[in-house]
């Protein structure tokens, strides 16, 4: 059954409902195996402490946050850290592609990958960076979308679970 791909939208500041949902998100996220900076096992207290600190970041305009929702709330979120160095005010790094696993393989991280370009065309920004786990499925999203593959840096990271896992590096040059 093919569901319809959840709506994208920028939030431009983060409500406690919507702190609880991105908190939920991460969990699962990490739980399903994700490396994407925790390590099992993750309290929910911890990823809502993580969220506090991107809203923070995006009401004072340092990121920027998309998510992905559907009838059930928050499936899917994607940032762009906006806040770079005073030499490099056409670059932002993505950060934080998370997909809920009730909601994988249905267009969302494409979708919410399509959203964020037209978000840093919107900031200025004209290369954007991101690092994923070597060999999993984002990777070979991000190739499909285009994004050229800068490299491979072995036992770069660890699984949630423990044990090393390399991390690939990406960039997307924007149109000015």
């Amino acid at each position: 059954m093919n569901r319809p791909i959840p709506s994208i939208r920028r939030l431009d500041a983060v409500s406690d409902a919507q702190l609880q949902q991105l908190a939920q998100v991460l969990v699962d996220c990490v739980e399903g195996g994700a490396s994407v900076s925790f390590m099992l096992p993750l309290p929910l207290a911890k990823a809502q402490t993580f969220w506090h600190g991107v809203a923070d970041d995006v009401a004072q305009g340092k990121r920027a946050l998309l998510v992905a929702e559907d009838a059930q709330g928050i499936v899917g979120t994607v940032q762009l850290v906006l806040d770079q160095p005073e030499n490099q005010p056409h670059r932002a790094d993505v950060s934080k592609m998370l997909v809920h696993r009730r909601a994988r393989r249905q267009g969302v991280a494409a979708a919410l990958m399509q959203a964020l370009e037209g978000v840093a065309r919107d900031c200025g920004k004209t290369v954007l960076v991101l690092d994923t786990v070597t060999g999993g499925d984002a990777e070979r999203l991000y190739a499909r979308l285009g994004w050229q593959r800068v490299g491979e840096v072995p036992d770069f990271a660890l699984w949630p679970q423990g044990g090393m896992c390399g991390t690939t590096f990406f960039h997307r040059q924007l149109p000015a």
